[in-house]
């Protein structure tokens, strides 16, 4: 079928008036929107659902949006026969994200399912944590995250706080993919919707300080600049760091002002320097010790601390992950709470140094595919046999205990706030306790690259892309030998000076490729699961014994890293 034949399918009757009309107007313009609209259905990626809004069934709008949720309550209905089943729903700033709450509690009363609707947009963890605390059967929330305006989504979560893995993904999107549109019912019960308010984040609040607090050091003499860019964490944040007990906490005004037109940056997201522009200004002038931003949908953070020269930086993912990692496990040390059957969660792509700071604590560290659900999973996977300590990954997501069942930014908060004022009542930063950990680990530095490519065309390109690395994988990446490619969707990891095959089935087949040279450096390709873009994580090591050393090796390693983006033609 042709995307033009596709699309005259919209000009039934089965949709409605207002569909019909814009679909009529992109064939009569015979605009190019019409076949990035039409071309292919929208896909659940790592995420859920993500897409740019608008008709169409590559697009977000009220049928595919209704169909994903036909297709979940129908799946629903039949793991849960006989049941009350109770499904939980919140959504983040984003244009429409209200409407289309709404719009999916209704499909779901519809079909006899019963709501728990947030009021007002609240945080994705609180979300997570929602469905725990009311013993819910699922969950949903619309968020694109940190897309840009145009985007919104969606993501489902199962009866653990955690989203959906397999085999229920596969099965839901079976069940999804069944339903014709002229079978989804959009008519909902409003008796069957139960409405949340503040209530909910005063609970969810709580058990973020219970979780993520180890101590009471100098919690009045820290300086915070906090900034939600403005997404959903206004309603959280503030309110847990003054009940966390910080004293000094200024906020950005102009981007606490929720808004999905995200007016004041080009991006909402906290790994962009650009996005903490305001925060960072603040802190020149409130002489901050840390600059903390999250992502429209609070389940990120991005935190930026005083280096050695007495500047703000930003932390890439990995070290804010591996200060929080290593600073939980020395406390829960202290503590005597380890004893051989603890793990923390990791990512394919996210850095090794997760293994090292494991096995230094006498702990697992345990690694699933890019997303947080597959550390979700683990927790699931290994309950009442091995206990969850923390978990993150490298695209600035933590998690502080199992409370929640995905990356959240108000636990992870909480705890970064403590350690940076416990690091300065001990007159250090939390830079130099990173540089502290590295002289004991090694010292891992990371580098991104994302290359867009839009549309069908881009999406070919990026196969093709893949292929070719697939198929003539680099031989050396600055000036070492690779020894190691690992392929995820062949299950192979192939051992070059041996010129031998391991099977590798231990993690689900996903299109990602790693590459390891001798001296350590590692190079991951992937596909994004929901944007346009091929990544490429790149991470290099050494060792380091001072501060002097640090500086010296950091200048040495972005080097290092410059070379293998020659190397692999990224630049």
């Amino acid at each position: 079928m042709t995307t033009l034949e596709k699309a005259k399918l919209w000009l039934s009757e089965s949709f409605d008036k207002e569909t019909r009309d814009a679909v009529q107007l992109l064939i009569d313009n015979n605009s190019p929107d019409l076949e990035d609209s039409f071309y292919r259905e929208l896909e659940f990626g790592t995420g859920g659902m993500r897409g740019i809004m608008g008709v169409g069934t590559n697009r977000l709008n009220k049928y595919t949006l209704g169909q994903a949720t036909q297709g979940l309550a129908n799946y629903m209905l039949k793991q849960f026969p006989g049941e009350e089943i109770k499904v939980a729903i919140a959504y983040d700033v984003r244009n429409n994200s209200k409407e289309f709450g709404k719009l999916v509690a209704d499909v779901l009363t519809a079909n006899r399912i019963k709501v728990l609707l947030f009021k007002d947009h609240r945080p994705t963890p609180e979300l997570s944590f929602t469905v725990r605390e009311k013993k819910c059967h699922g969950g949903i929330v619309l968020t694109a995250s940190h897309n840009p305006p145009e985007y919104n989504g969606y993501k489902v979560y199962w009866n653990d706080g955690a989203q959906i893995v397999p085999p229920h993904d596969e099965a839901i999107i079976n069940e999804v993919y069944s339903v014709k549109f002229e079978e989804i019912k959009f008519n909902g019960n409003d008796d069957l919707i139960e409405w949340i308010g503040e209530e909910q984040d005063d609970l969810y609040i709580d058990a973020c300080i219970k979780n993520s607090t180890y101590q009471n050091v100098g919690k009045e003499n820290l300086n915070i600049v906090f900034t939600s860019i403005h997404g959903t964490t206004y309603t959280t944040v503030p309110k847990a760091l003054e009940r966390a007990g910080f004293k000094k906490i200024d906020l950005v005004k102009e981007q606490m002002i929720p808004s999905g037109n995200f007016p004041t940056v080009d991006s909402p997201n906290p790994e962009e320097p650009a996005a903490l522009e305001m925060a960072m200004d603040l802190a020149r002038i409130t002489n901050a010790d840390i600059v903390i931003g999250t992502d429209p949908d609070g389940d990120r953070l991005g935190i930026a601390v005083r280096n050695l020269d007495g500047e703000m930086q930003l932390l890439n993912g990995n070290q804010t992950n591996t200060i929080l990692t290593y600073y939980i496990l020395n406390e829960w040390r202290k503590q005597e709470k380890i004893t051989g059957k603890e793990f923390i969660g990791s990512t394919i792509v996210t850095s090794d140094i997760f293994f090292d700071i494991a096995q230094k604590f006498g702990v697992d560290c345990k690694v699933g595919l890019t997303g947080f659900k597959w550390i979700g999973k683990m927790i699931r996977d290994f309950e009442g046999r091995e206990k969850f300590v923390c978990g993150g990954e490298e695209s600035f997501g933590f998690m502080t205990g199992d409370f929640v069942r995905d990356k959240d930014s108000c636990g992870s908060i909480i705890l970064a706030c403590e350690i940076a004022a416990w690091c300065k009542a001990n007159g250090s930063t939390m830079y130099q306790y990173m540089i502290d950990i590295y002289k004991e680990t090694g010292m891992y530095y990371e580098g991104l690259v994302n290359l867009v490519r839009k549309g069908r065309d881009g999406a070919e390109e990026i196969q093709n892309m893949m292929k070719n690395f697939r198929e003539n994988p680099p031989k050396q990446l600055a000036g070492s030998l690779v020894e190691e490619v690992k392929d995820f969707k062949e299950q192979i990891n192939f051992i070059v000076s041996q010129n031998e095959k391991k099977v590798m089935n231990d993690i689900p087949k996903s299109n990602v490729l790693i590459y390891y040279t001798q001296d350590g450096t590692k190079v991951c390709v992937r596909p994004s699961g929901t944007e346009p873009k091929i990544k490429f994580y790149i991470s290099v090591k050494d060792s380091i014994t001072s501060e002097a050393d640090f500086k010296d090796k950091l200048k040495s390693l972005e080097a290092k890293i410059d070379e293998v983006k020659k190397d692999l033609q990224l630049t």
